[in-house]
């Protein structure tokens, strides 16, 4: 098995509950060489990209509705937004692994630890909203930082200037104050989560 192809069937792959563990076994079997890296081979297309659940529903960011966060249904929307992130963090860094050929051993490795921690990521936040009665795609998401990774797919420069550089940075910038909202709200579970969430994107 070869590292970037796999990538490309994690990617690929629809269901979170599928792609979670497959993105981890990934990051293990690759650390434990059973699995090889070819930088340098075309791995070519022939899957759609990037595999997604039915739900949620991808809208216009203008169309996503806010709630109040001094409700159930409030909070829950919050920590969804950050699960919809998140899914979308896993689905970008195997993208980088598989898209960009040439690159040091080093950048795919990096990305595959990136992968896996954001995969660890959605995983905190879908339990949260399992445990308080919800599920990931049970409220409308947007699909703006894929997007931008589809304008980016011909550039590895572009790609990172504009994707974890910039989009990805600007959801860390506001972690902090969305920390501080569920403090307000003496929600300790997510206040945790964020926390952890906060530290490893750093």
């Amino acid at each position: 098995m070869e590292l970037r192809q796999c990538a490309l069937d994690c990617l690929a792959i629809q269901s979170p509950a599928e792609k979670v563990p497959a993105v981890s076994a990934l990051q293990e079997q690759y650390s434990n060489q059973k699995i090889s890296l070819s930088s340098n081979s075309e791995i070519p297309l022939n899957q759609a990209i990037p595999g997604l659940p039915n739900k949620p529903e991808l809208v216009s960011p203008r169309e996503v509705k806010h709630r109040a966060m001094n409700t159930d249904e409030g909070r829950a929307a919050m920590i969804h937004a950050l699960a919809h992130i998140e899914f979308n963090a896993i689905n970008l860094g195997l993208d980088a692994i598989w898209r960009f050929a040439d690159m040091p051993q080093q950048y795919y490795e990096d990305w595959l630890k990136v992968a896996k921690e954001e995969a660890y990521h959605f995983s905190l936040v879908n339990d949260y909203l399992q445990t308080h009665g919800f599920a990931y795609g049970d409220f409308d998401a947007h699909n703006s930082l894929w997007e931008m990774v589809e304008r980016t797919v011909d550039s590895i420069i572009a790609r990172m200037a504009l994707v974890p550089r910039t989009m990805e940075a600007r959801g860390l910038d506001a972690v902090p104050a969305i920390r501080d909202r569920f403090k307000q709200v003496k929600d300790a579970a997510a206040v945790e989560i964020l926390d952890i969430i906060l530290r490893d994107e750093i």
